[in-house]
């Protein structure tokens, strides 16, 4: 199965910051959807909770945000996983108590044509690094752990372990005074090669927007614990 890299390319673009793009009374519709959620997974390794939005929960603050995205992005379908009874999740609502590591989420069907993401903070504290750097296959997580790599027994949605970005985007250096200020929770060398587009500092009201083939990560800036929502869409 082939991916269309060079369709996907030409809907490709910089990392977009809308500020104020929710005022306060919408952002907390995505609160307390969040409560009303059951729990999807809790890895208490990762120490992550994590919550799918279901389809039938919280119909008005769909059409709350399908409608910002479209103002920014166009025209877009859905793009994530589904239930084991086959029904739509909109999206991923994760509380995070440990920063995310690097990864891209480009799906689990190569024919699909990946477009953009979104993540809406809804808490302040914390920040989302974005690289120039790109990768189109699958939904991976990019690590140099050995037990990790080990890891092919995968359930359904859950993203690939590989260290094939190692060497794929030269062999610089990744800067330590970036690593120690942003990154300390990745190893130096498995960011090696990474240039940083973006430092994405969450802002409540906010939402960025960027294409699911840049590989990306959480900063190890975390005060207690942060919430957002993600969403993956698709052309």
């Amino acid at each position: 199965m082939q991916r269309k890299i060079e369709i996907i390319k030409k809907n490709e673009g910089k990392p977009l910051v809308v500020k104020n793009c929710f005022d306060m009374q919408q952002i907390e519709k995505f609160q307390n959807l969040y409560k009303e959620l059951p729990i999807t997974v809790h890895n208490k390794k990762q120490n992550v909770i994590k919550k799918r939005w279901l389809n039938d929960y919280g119909s008005e603050v769909e059409k709350i945000y399908y409608s910002r995205v479209r103002q920014e992005i166009g025209d877009f379908k859905y793009d994530n996983l589904k239930t084991d009874d086959g029904r739509d999740i909109l999206g991923l609502f994760q509380e995070s108590y440990n920063p995310i590591g690097l990864h891209i989420d480009g799906g689990f069907n190569l024919d699909d044509l990946i477009f953009k993401q979104t993540l809406i903070p809804l808490t302040p504290v914390g920040s989302t690094v974005i690289f120039k750097n790109r990768y189109y296959g699958q939904s991976t997580n990019f690590t140099t752990d050995e037990d990790e790599l080990k890891k092919k027994d995968l359930k359904y949605g859950q993203n690939k372990r590989s260290s094939e970005h190692i060497g794929m985007f030269g062999d610089k250096p990744f800067d330590k005074n970036l690593h120690e200020k942003f990154l300390k929770h990745e190893k130096l060398e498995n960011l090696t090669g990474l240039e940083i587009e973006l430092i994405y500092e969450w802002e409540v009201g906010s939402m960025l927007i960027f294409d699911r083939s840049n590989l990306h990560c959480s900063s190890s800036v975390i005060e207690g614990k942060k919430l957002g929502l993600t969403t993956f869409t698709k052309k």
